[in-house]
């Protein structure tokens, strides 16, 4: 979503670190920059006015233009106040609550309350909890169906009882919760405008009845300032504890989610990247905030990771890095777990310094060539996976065939495994994977190669050995 917003902020900041001492003429011609980067990605212009003065102010002070690093300084600052922007509040759900804890989702029509909805109860099984669904959505055409099949799918108990009315069927839910032992009570309501006095009306009675502690509006980031004035309203007819970005994988501009702590005077709960259930995260506004600037972010990149991976298969997968018997087939396993992780220009973008590097053309990862990477893997047998020195050319001619490639791609990947397994070998035992530094890039690959974990990666945490970035490697 920052992807542009983030290519600006960069782009003033190459200015900055050029030059060995900082004028006010150079703060001033990188904060103009950087207000045309806000102003263009929507963000609240009130907001542009404030955020900039701030920064100006801070820069201005001969301690930072004096300093040894000028331009790190002014990047600090600049990193400062978008923090403050977001707020220093970390996202999630309000630390007390009675049990069953109710949670309600509110917003507009189309926003995504509904999926967000099985999204969190997925989040909450995650976290050990115990949620219960229920929709109050009867005016939809199959808004109550929709998310009975979400709680199948997710395998999530929902609230389905024969009344229609939406302040009975939510007080019912909060009753089984009670009986049965749920600890957690997710209302999902109908969409409605808050010009709309009747619906806002039946809003404040589901309210009432089932006294949530955390009243979270849903908004599409694509939707931009409309939403946050929008969730303004909101907060001021039934109290607002939260917002819930949706779609921030889309083409949003992202003025929404820079917006929304200043006008509406309430965090970022969670963020929505993706359409499947398991995409919804916790907003940490310093991870957003380093993500926009170029410095990654590590600690997301790991928890994505150890989500995608099975413990099980780790740990067997490091014994036969040990023992050198890595074969294709976890190859191929691996391949499905960097995909598991989510878009690839996605992961390599919280890789601390890869940021340009998903940005430029040349280099931008392509999923459909690793798409046919993996169709050439899936087109060999389970012996030709398990000992790749069984190929021959009409083997390598049936290959190329089934997976609509040609034999030189055939060749080209099995030449990149047999370097990157010794490569792997040599750091097994112990020594330095300088082995694959040699090594040309493939045609196929467009920028992405067999090859060891990038710099940085696993830092702060223990990294598996045979995780799903210790495959790819960027040139």
């Amino acid at each position: 979503m920052f992807e542009s917003l983030s290519t600006r902020i960069q782009g003033a900041f190459k200015t900055l670190r050029g030059e060995v001492r900082l004028t006010p003429d150079h703060v001033e011609a990188a904060l103009r920059e950087i207000r045309l980067a806000l102003l263009e990605a929507d963000v609240n212009f009130k907001v542009v006015k404030a955020f900039i003065d701030r920064v100006r102010d801070r820069a201005m002070d001969q301690a930072v233009l004096r300093s040894l690093t000028p331009g790190q300084q002014v990047i600090k600052l600049v990193r400062d106040e978008l923090l403050a922007l977001f707020g220093d509040t970390e996202g999630g759900l309000t630390k007390d609550a009675p049990t069953p804890r109710v949670v309600l989702l509110l917003g507009l029509q189309g926003a995504g309350k509904t999926t967000t909805s099985g999204k969190l109860a997925k989040w909450l099984v995650r976290q050990g909890r115990h949620p219960l669904m229920v929709s109050t959505d009867v005016r939809r055409p199959a808004a109550v169906e929709q998310l009975s099949v979400l709680g199948r799918k997710a395998d999530i108990r929902v609230h389905a009882p024969e009344t229609m009315d939406p302040v009975a069927r939510a007080s019912g839910a909060l009753a089984e919760a009670k009986a049965m032992g749920f600890d957690t009570v997710i209302v999902d309501t109908a969409g409605r405008l808050h010009i709309d006095d009747d619906l806002m009306g039946e809003l404040q009675a589901i309210s009432d009845a089932v006294h949530p502690s955390d009243l979270l509006y849903v908004a599409d980031a694509m939707t931009g300032q409309d939403a946050i004035k929008s969730a303004g309203e909101f907060h001021r007819r039934v109290g607002v504890t939260g917002v819930v970005l949706t779609k921030l994988d889309g083409d949003a501009r992202g003025g929404a989610a820079l917006s929304v702590v200043s006008v509406v005077g309430v965090p970022i709960a969670f963020v929505g990247s993706g359409e499947q259930l398991e995409d919804l995260e916790l907003f940490h506004p310093d991870r957003i905030v380093s993500r926009m600037l170029g410095m990654g972010d590590m600690l997301s990149l790991i928890e994505k990771a150890e989500q995608a991976i099975d413990k099980d298969e780790a740990a067997q997968l490091e014994e036969k890095l040990r023992k050198n018997e890595f074969t294709l087939d976890d190859f191929r396993s691996q391949l499905k777990a960097l995909k598991r992780m989510g878009p690839l220009e996605s992961v390599l973008g919280m890789i601390p310094g890869l940021g340009d590097l998903k940005q430029a053309a040349e280099h931008k990862p392509d999923e459909k060539q690793l798409g046919r990477v993996e169709a050439i893997l899936s087109s060999m047998t389970a012996d030709e996976r398990r000992d790749h020195s069984v190929m021959n050319g009409s083997r390598r001619k049936r290959i190329a065939a089934g997976s609509g490639t040609s034999v030189e791609d055939v060749n080209r990947l099995l030449k990149q495994f047999t370097e990157m397994r010794r490569m792997l070998q040599t750091m097994g035992r112990g020594g330095m994977p300088g082995a694959g530094a040699g090594m040309k890039l493939p045609k196929m690959a467009h920028g992405l190669r067999p090859g060891s974990a990038p710099r940085g990666a696993g830092s702060g945490k223990k990294r598996k050995k045979g995780g799903p970035w210790g495959l790819m490697r960027t040139r």
